[in-house]
């Protein structure tokens, strides 16, 4: 028997719409199949996810809340049946959603997309900043800096352009991430959250996982008038898209120095850059090398990622599915 078999079997022995959390656990109390790796909840959910990727008829899902649950369509009696479990189960699903994923258990899935363009970054947090128990500070800088440096082939294109022009050496970002964008409302506030958050910085996001299709124009009009761009995150973070490209503009040095003053891991951040602007050539890689230990973890592998998701229960491909 195929992992997919068992999960087809359990499904109709429970005979009712179930998250891929109580599949796998019915698989494994009853012995069903035996898993090789650690992580079942992972492949169940990987696996679920594919039955519905490819419209597999043979299962359905519908959502309640942020969570999914599966059934098989056989067994499927026009809406009544999954509304009569569900109501069943409203206390299971209330219980659920406390352990909801959260806006920083994002992070790392953000922080891999960033790293696979080669950007180094970091989450800083608002907390830790000086007057941190004012919600203004949410407003004074993002949730993310990133910087990305120019990469040359020529060892005498890279001498010349750090003697010119250090600052064009490297375009610093700023990244204010949100879990979900699904009204003008929040989509008016986030986006101005992010204007006020990345004034200082060569270029600004506003970075999301959710995005309501019917804010697409509204978006478009903000980024042609005030520039931020828009990026949609996916827990895939690899499939990832840019929506709107951030216009580029210099660097404000009055607000990155208040910034320094008002958050020690941006200020080092910041000083680990110039570092390496100004590093010797034999001094280079060591001095990178340093900016990447100090950066946020990543992943590259997607069996990490599956992981990662169903650990925080992060839907995972949620936009390919």
């Amino acid at each position: 028997m195929t992992v997919k078999d068992a999960i087809l079997k359990t499904l109709d022995e429970i005979d009712k719409p179930s998250t891929y959390q109580d599949v796998t656990k019915y698989i494994l109390e009853n012995k069903i199949y035996v898993f090789d790796g650690s992580t079942p909840d992972a492949t169940v959910s990987a696996l679920l996810g594919d039955f519905i990727r490819k419209n597999d008829t043979r299962i359905g899902r519908t959502k309640e809340g942020r969570t999914y649950y599966y059934y098989l369509t056989k067994n499927e009696v026009i809406n009544e049946t999954i509304e009569d479990s569900f109501s069943e189960e409203k206390i299971d699903v209330k219980k659920s959603n406390k352990t909801d994923f959260t806006e920083r258990d994002l992070h790392p899935l953000f922080v891999s997309y960033l790293k696979s363009k080669s950007i180094y970054a970091k989450t800083i947090l608002h907390e830790e900043s000086k007057n941190s128990k004012d919600d203004t500070q949410k407003w004074a800088h993002p949730d993310i800096v990133g910087v990305k440096f120019v990469k040359l082939k020529s060892d005498a294109s890279v001498k010349l352009l750090k003697t010119l022009e250090k600052k064009d050496s490297c375009e610093i970002v700023s990244y204010e991430l949100k879990k979900e964008i699904n009204s003008d409302t929040e989509l008016k506030k986030c986006y101005f959250q992010a204007v006020s958050n990345s004034s200082w910085a060569n270029r600004g996001y506003l970075v999301a996982f959710e995005i309501g299709d019917h804010l697409k124009e509204e978006i478009e009009r903000l980024n042609k008038a005030f520039g931020i761009g828009v990026i949609k995150l996916h827990s895939n973070p690899f499939e990832s898209q840019m929506l709107f490209q951030s216009s580029y503009r210099d660097l404000d040095y009055q607000t990155i120095d208040k910034l320094c003053h008002i958050n020690n891991k941006y200020k080092d951040f910041i000083e680990q850059i110039e570092k390496i602007l100004n590093a010797e050539d034999r001094y280079l890689d060591s001095t990178i090398n340093e900016l990447n230990g100090k950066c946020d973890q990543f992943y590259e592998k997607e069996e990490e990622i599956v992981k990662y998701c169903a650990d925080k229960n992060i839907p995972y491909d949620q936009e390919s599915i």
